[in-house]
């Protein structure tokens, strides 16, 4: 069981200044016009996904309902509220008891989306709604583009194992929500402790060319390591020579050693040349990984060289050229006036350049071939369809201000395969083009 996404073993501090400015102005506002306690429905959703991308990944869920449960206006946050002058009295005096009592509904993490799914549903009312837009978008926007890059990665690499490793390309706590979203879609490992410690995501490690430099000699740093790591480890060759940093591994830690790094160089040419190598000197059973700055179209490249793993570090963190989704968190329907017992009304944004929106609470479902394979992603108003009926997408994440559905990482992971799987094969291409389903609505 992965703890930590069942609320252990670290407390998330209060989330409740990872907002915009005007979130709270807006409250202020909504506060003094009698118009706060309406009820309202904000919808997440992106219009179009990013260029040459087939399919969008749904990451950052579990995050947002930790992001969500501490949204909490301490002394401290009230205090730098009323010093800078931000809100009124009233508004803060309101703050202070700010907990979000809503539902949210959402696509299950790790479930792909498209253009116009509506993967987050807010619902609750516009006061306690409208303050969690910015921190929402800020978890969904990263770790959703994370993970969709993660999983072109996993698709390219096939059965072959990915190794996060881009903490140092990133910030720090960035670093730790790339590698859970990395998890999420495919990768096996990471090279980051504190999302170890933060996920329970299996870490890896052992040597840089840092270590190789310390010593008199490559033997001496290879000696050093293999008697502390043991034969099984994996010898970094590429600092000086090689053809002859790869002899030596053989020598010190014989045919069992465990694998050789490769981080720079033709890959191609070099994996081959190595594999040769520890074929000749009885290693057939010692790996190869290869690091050096991949992406997806790298990793496709070496599809045919005998690599056993990837190394993945700056493209990953970066989203392969996407860093975000261009999700929106929009308002979509919102009672007429504050009694509980008055109809919802659609609203919607109208404007030219393409940033309108479709009105109204929607469901999405997935409609499926005769095969079995997905075929469209259909949003629409009102009752479902009885053939979409057991297809729907939106599962129930908080009731009343209760999270009621945090689940273990390694869940969230397996499911995205599923998802993954289920798509046309066209999906997996590297090649640019749409969506790989439309997006229709009902």
């Amino acid at each position: 069981m992965n703890t930590a996404d069942l609320g252990l073993p670290v407390d998330v501090p209060s989330t409740a200044l990872f907002t915009d400015h005007y979130e709270l102005t807006m409250l202020q506002a909504a506060l003094r016009a009698g118009t706060a306690d309406r009820h309202s429905v904000f919808e997440v959703f992106t219009r179009r996904l990013p260029e040459g991308r087939r399919y969008g990944v749904v990451a950052g869920t579990g995050r947002v309902l930790d992001a969500v449960e501490n949204f909490r206006f301490g002394a401290g946050e009230l205090g730098f509220l009323r010093e800078a002058g931000i809100v009124d009295e009233p508004t803060l005096q309101w703050l202070a008891d700010y907990r979000f009592s809503g539902d949210i509904w959402g696509y299950p993490e790790g479930e792909v989306y498209f253009p116009g799914s509506p993967v987050l549903r807010v619902e609750g009312s516009f006061a306690e709604c409208v303050l969690l837009e910015t921190v929402i978008l800020s978890i969904l926007n990263h770790d959703s583009a994370i993970a969709a890059a993660a999983s072109r990665m996993a698709s390219a690499a096939g059965e072959r194992p990915l190794i996060e490793m881009g903490a140092r390309r990133t910030h720090e706590l960035a670093a730790v929500a790339a590698s859970r979203a990395a998890y999420v879609g495919g990768f096996a490992t990471t090279s980051d402790l504190a999302a170890g410690f933060r996920y329970g995501i299996p870490t890896v490690g052992t040597s840089a060319h840092a270590f190789t430099l310390l010593h008199d000699s490559e033997r001496d740093a290879f000696r050093a390591q293999v008697d502390t790591l043991g034969e099984g480890t994996t010898l970094l060759v590429d600092t000086y020579d090689v053809q002859e940093a790869v002899r030596t591994a053989v020598e010190i830690a014989g045919p069992k050693l465990g694998a050789v790094r490769i981080d720079s160089g033709d890959l191609l040419l070099v994996a081959h040349r190595v594999r040769q190598q520890l074929d000749d000197l009885g290693a057939k059973d010692t790996k190869i990984v290869v690091t050096s700055d991949l992406d997806e179209y790298a990793i496709a490249s070496l599809a045919a060289a005998p690599v056993d793993a990837y190394g993945v570090g700056t493209q990953l963190v970066t989203g392969s050229g996407h860093p975000t989704c261009s999700m929106v968190y929009k308002l979509v329907a919102r009672a007429e006036s504050a009694d509980p017992k008055a109809p919802l009304v659609p609203v919607a944004k109208k404007s030219v350049g393409g940033k309108a929106s479709v009105g109204g609470r929607k469901w999405a479902a997935r409609r499926l071939d005769a095969d079995g394979v997905a075929e469209a992603e259909v949003v629409g108003l009102g009752a479902v369809p009885e053939e979409l009926a057991d297809r729907q997408l939106l599962v129930e994440l908080v009731r009343g201000g209760e999270v009621i559905a945090r689940e273990p990482l390694d869940t969230v992971r397996e499911r995205h395969i599923a998802a993954r799987d289920a798509l046309p094969l066209s999906a997996t291409q590297l090649s640019k083009g749409e969506a790989v389903i439309p997006t229709e609505y009902a």
